[in-house]
């Protein structure tokens, strides 16, 4: 191809060669080509006598297209060069797939300079040529010292840096022009490369209905069709010796002495077994019942609003397709009028319904069961009711106790606060606060002896005085170390001091809030008081108390739902808020919610921390208790259905893996909770015993239950008025 393109002349002569080929008929291609090839190889022949003319000529275009160029580029201005560029360079990817393509069709446009033929160029690339002329002169390689910043100012400042082609034969850069551009986007489109040619030009008919005068073709028949094939005879011969030999076997004639159709099973078992090991029973009817008894017993028979209910329903929907009725003698018994009906029916059901051979896998029932230990294995827990603590004249809806477990605190709705020896169920102390009293809170800290009472609006901070004097003295200075600050504006919480009687009886400070306080709950450390109020609006049901500076505060701007109760976490500082259905966890240094738990109940009751902090149980009002645990999921890791009634109160044990719930059933259910420290295994909840004492009033059970801080023991509190030891 790069000899047949020496001269504008071969160029010219080649194109139109091509454009007669691409016109013309298949069957006249070959010898149009052959043709074709004869004819270029005698003017390459000619051409090659004429090198030097040629050469000169070369040199005089390439002048005449660096001037032209020079002249382009003095003409073009930055402001045609940024619309052009920014079109033609979208025109740059689909010219750069055919690049190969062209410097292949290049040689066609343009004069032979390489004639190193059609060899990879790298052998090249050691030494200072890349080829001989047609004169046997080397080709020195050109001077390319362009590093990438020299082409990205070629690319953003050349005019033609879309169009330049890159020749590996000449190790120059090619600048295509307009035309060349034209032919290869047209390539690209699929079109014909010549615009001229139509490529839908009226075909000429030459076989059509009308009778021709001359034949088209007066061509003579060849010798050949007259005379034997000699490539047919030698294949004959093959045929036959292959034959001969015994490699090629004739067909078999088939015997039809078995006939066409033949059983295709014939072959196989015939026994019983192997034809009837795909066949399935159908299913017996079931055995008549006492219903369908001539006289059934009194119970089975309809009633009339059994009977009315009876018919109103659909007939898919009755449980009895018929009324049973009574009769005192078989013979009396008429004729069964649904007995075609019901054989209809079962024949449908064994023509059409499809039956199916179920594999039935037999299990022992007792594997299915989860293996927990046995509860004696897990002593030592409460089972045995040891002291009952009277004289409560209402309800007590609190209890609570010290952290050295040798007193007890309780409150009751007849507006009375006493204090108990838990040893010999003697009252020590009785305050009257003037109203029912709603929850009680036992301060954690040892060194000091405090106690909050939340009754109606106001938080009472009591010291009973039950306690060594280094520690009355201690809680004394905590609650006088600082002056009392000035009531902030709003509808915040007011502290003040107690007088005269109130001060008497052990009552130190008040807390007054704008609305009915239900639970308080104290900080591990002792210091912040936390009391919580549903019945006021959103933002202010939860307030934090700061008793070394008499200092209340909202933790949060809006809560979502109804407060029920709260709780700190034991170590680090996190705060619990439950409403009706969720709990949300929150940081306090951070001030942003960490998590939130669905309880999945209706109405949260009450709520309890283990003492690890990474787990959470939960009571609610729909019988159910939840266990939390807040490395696995934000759903209950387990519920227990244990309680038949509202649960009231649930509880952990400080050292023990116990864990309590009461109920208004009057039942306190203690359960063994052991929390691992390996991670990936699950907590282990096994109920132990369900302890029984408090007697059912006015529909309220047991409101209350803690546990003993340092023994396995349980205080429950009900509402029968009682408090009840179980050791």
């Amino acid at each position: 191809m790069k000899a047949m393109m020496i001269c504008p002349t071969v160029r010219t002569a080649f194109i139109q060669v091509w454009r007669i080929l691409g016109a013309t008929p298949r069957r006249g291609r070959r010898r149009r080509r052959n043709h074709m090839v004869m004819m270029v190889k005698m003017m390459m022949m000619k051409m090659m006598l004429k090198g030097n003319r040629v050469n000169s000529c070369r040199r005089r275009r390439r002048r005449r297209e660096v001037k032209v160029k020079k002249r382009r580029k003095q003409m073009s201005t930055n402001t045609t060069l940024q619309t052009r560029r920014s079109e033609e360079f979208n025109s740059l990817d689909r010219l750069s797939t055919c690049s190969v393509w062209f410097l292949m069709f290049s040689d066609v446009l343009q004069d032979i300079r390489n004639t190193v033929g059609n060899i990879p160029m790298e052998w090249y690339k050691d030494f200072p040529h890349i080829g001989y002329d047609l004169d046997g002169k080397k080709i020195y390689k050109p001077i390319r010292n362009k590093d990438e910043l020299d082409d990205f100012l070629d690319k953003m400042e050349n005019p033609d840096y879309w169009r330049t082609v890159h020749d590996k034969q000449t190790e120059s850069d090619i600048v295509l022009s307009d035309e060349q551009v034209e032919l290869v986007k047209r390539l690209q489109r699929g079109q014909f490369g010549d615009v001229n040619f139509n490529e839908y030009q009226p075909s000429v008919e030459f076989f059509s209905n009308e009778v021709m005068l001359h034949p088209v073709t007066n061509r003579p028949a060849d010798k050949r069709s007259f005379i034997p094939s000699l490539t047919e005879k030698e294949k004959v011969s093959k045929l036959v010796h292959a034959i001969k030999m015994g490699w090629i076997k004739p067909r078999r004639v088939e015997d039809d002495s078995r006939g066409r159709y033949y059983d295709l099973w014939a072959t196989e078992d015939s026994s019983i077994l192997a034809q009837h090991k795909m066949h399935l029973p159908a299913p017996k009817i079931p055995l008549p019942g006492h219903q369908e008894s001539y006289n059934p017993p009194p119970e089975y028979l309809f009633t009339d609003e059994e009977r009315t209910l009876w018919e109103q329903q659909d007939p898919s929907d009755r449980k009895l397709p018929f009324v049973p009725k009574k009769f005192s003698s078989l013979r009396q018994v008429p004729a069964f009028p649904r007995f075609i009906h019901e054989r209809f029916e079962r024949c449908l059901d064994l023509y059409l319904c499809p039956r199916q051979r179920k594999m039935r896998v037999n299990v022992n029932p007792e594997d299915l069961i989860p293996k927990l230990p046995k509860p004696k294995d897990l002593q030592p827990f409460p089972t045995t009711q040891s002291l009952v603590y009277r004289g409560h004249s209402s309800l007590v809806r609190s209890i609570s106790v010290s952290p050295s477990g040798q007193w007890l605190a309780s409150g009751s709705d007849d507006g009375s606060v006493r204090f108990w020896e838990v040893c010999s169920s003697r009252c020590m102390k009785t305050v009257q606060v003037g109203g029912a009293v709603k929850s009680i809170a036992w301060n954690p800290n040892p060194s000091v002896c405090l106690i909050a009472v939340a009754l109606d609006t106001v938080v009472l901070i009591l010291s009973p005085s039950l306690a060594d004097k280094q520690v009355v003295s201690a809680s004394e200075r905590l609650l006088a170390g600082q002056q009392e600050e000035e009531p902030s504006e709003g509808a915040g919480p007011v502290w003040s001091e107690a007088e005269g009687e109130e001060l008497n009886q052990g009552i130190r400070l008040k807390i007054q809030h704008p609305k009915a306080v239900h639970q308080v709950a104290w900080h591990a450390k002792g210091d912040y008081l936390a009391s919580v109020m549903p019945d006021h609006s959103s933002h202010l049901q939860v307030f934090i108390h700061q008793l070394s500076r008499r200092r209340s505060q909202n933790p949060f701007r809006k809560n979502k739902g109804l407060v029920q109760c709260v709780s700190f976490h034991p170590v680090r500082p996190y705060f619990f808020v439950a409403t009706q259905r969720s709990v949300r966890i929150y940081n306090l240094v951070k001030q942003e919610m960490t998590k939130k738990l669905q309880a999945n109940s209706k109405w949260i009751s009450s709520m309890a921390v283990h003492p690890g902090g990474d787990h959470v149980i939960c009571g609610s009002y729909d019988c159910r208790l939840s266990w939390f645990d807040l490395d696995l999921s934000t759903k209950p890791y387990k519920m227990l259905r244990h309680h038949k009634k509202a649960v009231r109160g649930v509880a952990y044990h400080r050292s023990y893996p116990l864990f309590a719930s009461a109920s208004d059933d009057g039942s306190v259910i203690v359960c063994h909770g052991t929390v691992y420290n390996d991670l990936l295994q699950n907590p282990l909840i096994v109920p132990v015993k369900v302890l029984r004492g408090h007697v059912i009033t006015h529909d309220l059970g047991v409101l209350d239950v803690t546990f003993h801080p340092t023994q396995p023991w349980i205080f429950s509190s009900g509402a029968d008025a009682t408090i009840r030891l179980f050791t």
